[in-house]
């Protein structure tokens, strides 16, 4: 028992170290995009301080980095962790589209987009051509781009961070706290891009929360923290860069759509109830 106790409290210190690294890590970048400019640069360094964090920690606690979960595990997680971003996302602006919150994107509009892309110009590409060939770039290339930099979060997060608390917590806790702390940990930059802050931090906690359970849900049963990298790609790219790019916004009806939307906190929140039920019947 008290052998127990012991590791629990050296769980507990981990973790605490973990976390104080990521803030000092993250800190100076976090004020750069806040301060300076909104650089790409500044959010590829923010997105990987959990892993730099999570391998000073090891370091320091005379652990190796080898033992993460790096194996690739079941291509079956790593499918279903392409699919189901892809579902919630494409869910959501179907309700969005049916509720009237936004509309369905004119030909303009995807010539515009076409013309972002380079595509306007080669051969005789209609609007649908030029959609179909977007999606399928933005789906592929741009999720494998998109991975460079989710690998970096997911190293730390699904990769060591959850992993630590597991050791004190249950699931429903593990999945609770890692999301909190994991939305908390992107204040400066809600601050930043928000227009109403209050609901939109709402929205932004229910979206990651919900997320973290399925993530975590993917990161245990396939023993491997590459469907969360996939996941957390895949996510971006279609809340981010495809179905917005199909909308068209009404006025009066900004605070329905997009990541910090209301629409998407709904459905990624049935989402996360789905499998926090699902990991409570397997036992995870």
């Amino acid at each position: 028992m008290l052998e127990k106790i012991s590791e629990q409290k050296e769980a507990w210190k981990t973790i605490f170290l973990f976390l104080v690294l990521v803030v000092i890590l993250t800190s100076p970048f976090h004020y750069a995009i806040v301060n300076l400019y909104p650089s790409r640069i500044y959010v590829g360094a923010i997105m990987w301080s959990p892993a730099i964090a999570a391998f000073i920690t090891l370091k320091i606690k005379g652990r190796k980095i080898s033992s993460l979960n790096w194996n690739w595990g079941d291509w079956k997680y790593i499918r279903l962790s392409y699919f189901i971003p892809a579902l919630y996302g494409l869910i959501t602006y179907i309700l969005i589209w049916v509720f009237g919150f936004g509309s369905l994107t004119n030909e303009e509009a995807i010539t515009d987009w076409g013309k972002e892309l380079g595509l306007i110009g080669i051969g005789t590409l209609n609007p649908t051509s030029i959609a179909i060939i977007a999606i399928i770039l933005l789906g592929t290339i741009e999720v494998i781009r998109a991975a460079a930099t989710t690998l970096g979060e997911e190293i730390g997060w699904r990769g060591f961070f959850i992993y630590e608390l597991r050791k004190v917590l249950s699931f429903t806790g593990v999945s609770i706290f890692s999301g909190f702390i994991w939305a908390a940990w992107h204040w400066p930059l809600l601050v930043y891009y928000s227009n109403n802050i209050l609901l939109e931090f709402i929205t932004f906690f229910i979206v990651i929360i919900s997320m973290s359970f399925i993530m975590t849900y993917y990161a245990f049963k396939s023993k491997s923290l590459w469907p969360a990298v996939i996941f957390h790609a895949v996510s971006n790219v279609y809340i981010q860069k495809i179905m917005p790019e199909l909308t068209i916004n009404n006025e009066g009806t900004e605070h329905w759509l997009g990541e910090n939307g209301i629409m998407f906190a709904i459905v990624t929140c049935v989402f996360g109830i789905y499998f926090w039920r699902k990991a409570i019947k397997e036992k995870l």
